[in-house]
């Protein structure tokens, strides 16, 4: 497979239509769906999976059966063909999986720029199998929202996106894309020092900086204990309104998981990109699962749902992220290296027993993170320019100690 050259974001919104609207869309994704189902059918009898070969097939009588534009017919043959495509990767990977000829039911279309534009004042246009419809995409009024970043930068072109029906409402999933940038350690020369931002993960504090960055976790774990509270009190009472409630404080309760989270994962970021790092550096996830107690499941999802975000917003920076082993990153004293069970006084405290170094442990778990790192790199033979680690007030290496900043 070859790589995608592009990052790709997705950018939700609402669509304002009118009742006559709504009618024509509805009915253009009811054709669009058998359109898909034609290429999908013949792809499947003659064994095809490339969407030029199949448009050949097919394009003829899609004209013929549908009212869809060309180009949507387009679309149409190349969704069959994907989908086809993805069957014939289960059977090469699972041979006793039992696959079938794919078939398309939701109520969804895709787009293109071909087929949508969209207005600098917030407005789509939108082929259909009639005229184009025209239509507020229904923006946040604060003008905060985070549609805006990609549609307000240049740099984010509008690429294939979609629209579905979900809860009597139609919502455009408007598709972005620019070039990925070069990662910056690759842009340096071989002989230049790469700075590494370390990272802990934890409960109290959902995420420590070596840079002595804080995101607490108190509001989250709080909002997260009362969810559970009302929701073992539902399942008791076991009414349909129950189940109603539960779903909707669900849905409520994972908005705002993600929302904190998605903060948390930009602030871990602009920390990386404060310090000129190059690197951002967590423990390995799968180790955290194994060690942790099944009632810190949540944190696990948690932490996992947010180093999958620091990851796609680094990218987006040239910052790349890396991952080491866990074992000692909270025993361990960074200052000389003595590493007991004992250095590790409380939850929130660090004191180690041979040199007396005192501080957070969860900031110690974050330097211990990014130091492991910056000493894989000491190791490599390939090294010319050494590893350091980002701190507030400067840099350190295992071999050339504690650098402030320079000031002015």
């Amino acid at each position: 497979m070859v790589p995608d050259e592009y990052l790709r974001r997705t950018a939700v919104t609402r669509l304002v239509l009118t009742d006559e609207q709504q009618n024509l869309l509805e009915e253009t994704i009811s054709q669009w769906k058998t359109a898909c189902n034609i290429g999908s059918r013949v792809g499947w009898k003659t064994d095809e999976t490339r969407a030029t070969v199949l448009q050949d097939k097919v394009y003829d009588e899609l004209r013929e059966r549908t009212d869809l534009g060309s180009q949507h017919a387009i679309l149409a043959v190349r969704q069959a063909a994907a989908a086809l495509d993805g069957v014939n990767e289960i059977e090469a990977t699972d041979e006793n999986y039992e696959t079938s000829r794919p078939t398309f039911t939701s109520d969804t279309i895709t787009y293109d720029p071909r087929t949508m534009t969209v207005f600098d004042d917030q407005t789509v246009s939108l082929a259909t199998i009639d005229d184009r419809i025209r239509c507020d995409i229904g923006l946040p009024s604060d003008e905060e929202g985070y549609q805006f970043q990609y549609l307000r930068d240049d740099e984010w072109e509008i690429t294939e996106s979609t629209v579905s029906k979900r809860d009597e409402g139609y919502y455009l999933h408007i598709g972005f894309r620019k070039p990925k940038p070069t990662p910056r350690a690759e842009q340096m020369a071989d002989d230049e020092d790469r700075t590494v931002l370390g990272v802990d993960l934890g409960i109290v504090n959902i995420a420590t900086t070596s840079t002595a960055y804080f995101a607490s976790g108190r509001e989250l774990r709080h909002r997260h204990r009362e969810f559970e509270r009302v929701r073992s009190d539902l399942y008791e009472t076991g009414t349909q309104s129950a189940y109603r409630t539960i779903r909707q404080m669900s849905g409520r309760g994972s908005r705002y998981v993600r929302d904190v989270l998605h903060r948390v994962a930009n602030d871990v970021v602009e920390e990386a990109t404060t310090y000129d790092c190059e690197y951002i550096v967590f423990e390995n996830l799968k180790h955290i699962r194994e060690r942790a107690p099944p009632v810190k499941q949540f944190h696990q999802w948690a932490h996992r749902q947010l180093v999958d975000m620091v990851e796609y917003k680094a990218k987006a920076r040239g910052i790349c992220v890396e991952f080491v082993p866990p074992e000692n990153t909270s025993r361990r004293c960074p200052e000389c290296g003595h590493t007991s069970r004992k250095n590790r006084r409380s939850q929130s405290d660090f004191e180690c027993r041979q040199c007396g170094a005192i501080a957070n442990a969860d900031y110690v778990g974050a330097k211990n993170v990014g130091l492991r790192f910056v000493r894989r790199g000491l190791q490599s033979s390939r090294r010319t320019g050494d590893s350091q680690l980002a701190l507030k007030s400067g840099t350190v290496t295992p071999n050339r100690g504690f650098s402030p900043y320079a000031t002015g």
